[in-house]
């Protein structure tokens, strides 16, 4: 079984070299998800998560660079390779403003093409890698075994942790000060293709302001980010 390098978002409306593309990235051990014009490439991107979104310029319903535009305002930092038949400068650079992390104009050369996807993929995932907070972790009168997964809490209670609110307290205290997103959430604690309602993170953060805020109703470690994400502060 090959090794999942990546989780890709293919959008270009070329049945041809659509197809071409995709046998070559899942050839390279990469899981593909395909849409054929960015109103497709919009709904996909807002159920789930993706390490690379391979962009193509001219579509119908929705263009390319009104996708990486929409993507950029809702504060998605999810790498995007632009593809693109027009080669002048000044697209490549409006490309590249409306939040475009590369450009390759049509034709191009494949392995260039695989060479672009591998470089943004690694350094994405180099980017999202923290350090490790290691097997126990204390904060407010707290302290969480992620090994054992449990928590001695400020009131000195001791609570059983499922594997997933583990999971997700180690994410959140590991990004400290940062919003993680809904999407990064899911790749790391739910995984690939699986997607819970924004409501069942939420009663996770319910769950850890109950256990570990002085005071739940007035959060000083948990907090939401309304439509983006979640954030812990130590």
């Amino acid at each position: 079984m090959t090794l999942n390098k990546g989780n890709i978002l293919l959008v270009d409306d070329e049945e041809n070299l659509h197809e071409t593309l995709r046998l070559n990235l899942e050839m390279e051990g990469y899981e593909v998800t395909s849409a054929f014009n960015g109103t497709q490439a919009l709904k996909a991107i807002s159920n789930g998560y993706f390490d690379l979104i391979v962009l193509d310029v001219m579509m119908p319903e929705v263009d390319g660079i009104t996708v990486a535009e929409t993507i950029r305002i809702n504060n998605l930092d999810t790498p995007i390779l632009m593809l693109s038949a027009r080669n002048t400068s000044a697209d490549k650079v409006l490309g590249l403003k409306k939040g475009a992390d590369d450009y390759l104009t049509k034709p191009f050369n494949l392995e260039e093409l695989l060479l672009r996807v591998e470089k943004l993929i690694t350094k994405n995932q180099k980017i999202q890698v923290k350090e490790s907070i290691g097997d126990t972790y204390s904060f407010g009168g707290n302290t969480i075994n992620f090994k054992a997964q449990t928590a001695t809490t400020h009131d000195g209670k001791t609570v059983e942790l499922s594997k997933k609110e583990t999971m997700l307290l180690k994410l959140l205290i590991e990004n400290k000060g940062e919003v993680v997103t809904r999407e990064k959430i899911l790749q790391v604690v739910w995984g690939y293709n699986i997607f819970p309602t924004t409501r069942t993170i939420d009663n996770f953060i319910l769950s850890f302001r109950k256990n570990f805020e002085v005071d739940a109703r007035t959060p000083k470690h948990f907090h939401s980010a309304r439509g983006v994400g979640y954030k812990y502060i130590d």
